[in-house]
């Protein structure tokens, strides 16, 4: 395929991640340094930043700036959450990124993010296709849930992970220090997959983790629940660590956070409910079954944004899935999103990137093996364990200015024609 040469775009989308920018870093730096690419914008706010035409030119950006991305969390370009409509009723926004890329001879589109960016970046992909405009569109995966379809594991869910199975030891040891009965429940999220939660298997699997947690994969029974809680806390003597993700249900669909609070009646642009609020519901019915001091801790938005506590195994992924991306499209790959495979070299883990066709990764979620869950339903067995342990190894943390983390301050220049 002969080489097509215009100016590149990458956008981050949805929901940021200790290493969306180390992608961020990859793909700017890399097409920064490739002849066909003149120009390399950053969108403001993602696809939002194209319809506004508000972009950043990124070759004016400091090169150690750029470096600092790798340590830096959240989306340095600003993050969105807009859904794009079906074309065929309604081409508008279409038109609209179609026009902004004639006008700025962009030809290389990349975007970062989750399941709904996957559809955004497909659905521009397609639009383009449609109309005959040569365009060359390559997702960037991204999302602590790591549900993206058609890859082993996702760019951020490794951090989070760590994070996680981290600040779960570290509840474990303050939990447990008391004479009296202490209950704690710990919330992390995950909506319909639950390997995040899954993490907190990591602590248990060094002897300071939870003794029972619940997934979203399986169907959340109360009464099983409390008989499950009651059985665990005579056996460590009044004292009860649970992991729960923030988006079980029950039998009949309901959050649990539903329970005792409005939060899942809020939707989304895209129609996802807000949640919150299940750990202190369940704490709130095991204080009155167990009738003992009982903790609700949600780990929140920590659990996306601890850089300090990073994946160095994950900081160099993201960072070379980026790259890739860049690479692959220059090459003449369009349509597809870069993905990682397992492989093993000289007996150890070892990442491949592959390629994916947006349609096949768009809109779909991978949940955690149900083999991988024990038959109580209430942990997670060694294949997790193995599935996990090799993603979190090595550190990675911002460098340090007078005691605190120095991370990337970008001009965010405002690119002109």
């Amino acid at each position: 395929m002969s080489k097509l040469v215009g100016n590149a775009i990458f956008g981050q989308s949805g929901g940021p991640t200790s290493v969306i920018n180390a992608s961020a870093a990859g793909v700017i730096t890399e097409a920064l340094k490739t002849d066909c690419i003149p120009r390399v914008f950053g969108a403001a706010n993602g696809i939002r930043g194209i319809l506004e035409e508000k972009f950043y030119d990124m070759s004016k950006e400091d090169p150690r700036e750029l470096e600092l991305l790798k340590t830096t969390p959240s989306s340095a370009l600003g993050s969105v959450r807009y859904k794009l409509a079906d074309p065929d009723e309604d081409d508008t926004d279409y038109k609209r990124i179609l026009e902004v890329f004639k006008k700025y001879d962009i030809r290389y589109f990349f975007y970062n993010g989750g399941n709904d960016s996957m559809d955004t970046c497909n659905k521009v992909s397609k639009f383009m296709q449609k109309v005959g405009y040569d365009c060359r569109v390559m997702g960037v995966p991204k999302t602590i849930d790591n549900d993206l379809d058609k890859t082993d594991h996702c760019p951020g869910y490794a951090s989070a992970a760590k994070y996680v199975a981290t600040a779960t030891m570290e509840v474990y040891h303050d939990a447990m220090v008391y004479d009296t009965p202490m209950v704690c429940v710990l919330e992390v999220m995950g909506r319909n997959a639950g390997w995040l939660t899954a993490a907190t298997a990591l602590a248990a699997y060094k002897g300071t983790g939870p003794h029972l947690i619940y997934l979203p994969e399986l169907a959340f029974d109360m009464d099983k629940f409390i008989a499950d809680c009651k059985k665990a806390y005579k056996e460590n003597n009044g004292k009860l660590i649970v992991a729960v993700s923030e988006g079980v249900k029950d039998k009949d669909g309901k959050y649990i956070s539903e329970y005792g609070s409005d939060l899942a009646k809020t939707k989304d642009s895209f129609g996802h409910a807000q949640l919150g609020g299940t750990a202190q519901v369940l704490a709130n019915v095991l204080k009155d079954e167990l009738n003992c001091k009982t903790r609700a801790i949600e780990f929140s938005l920590l659990q996306r944004c601890a850089a300090h506590c990073a994946s160095k195994t994950d900081v160099e992924e993201a960072f070379t899935a980026g790259q890739k991306a860049v690479q692959f499209a220059v090459e003449g790959t369009t349509d597809h999103m870069v993905a990682y495979e397992r492989s093993e070299k000289d007996g150890k883990y070892f990442c491949n990137y592959i390629l994916v066709n947006l349609a096949d990764v768009a809109n779909t979620e991978k949940e955690v093996p149900r083999e991988w869950i024990n038959a109580e339903g209430t942990g997670l067995n060694q294949h997790f364990i193995d599935y996990a342990l090799p993603l979190i190894e090595g550190e990675s943390s911002p460098p340090i200015e007078e005691g605190l983390p120095r991370f990337a301050k970008l001009k965010k220049v405002l690119a002109t024609e």
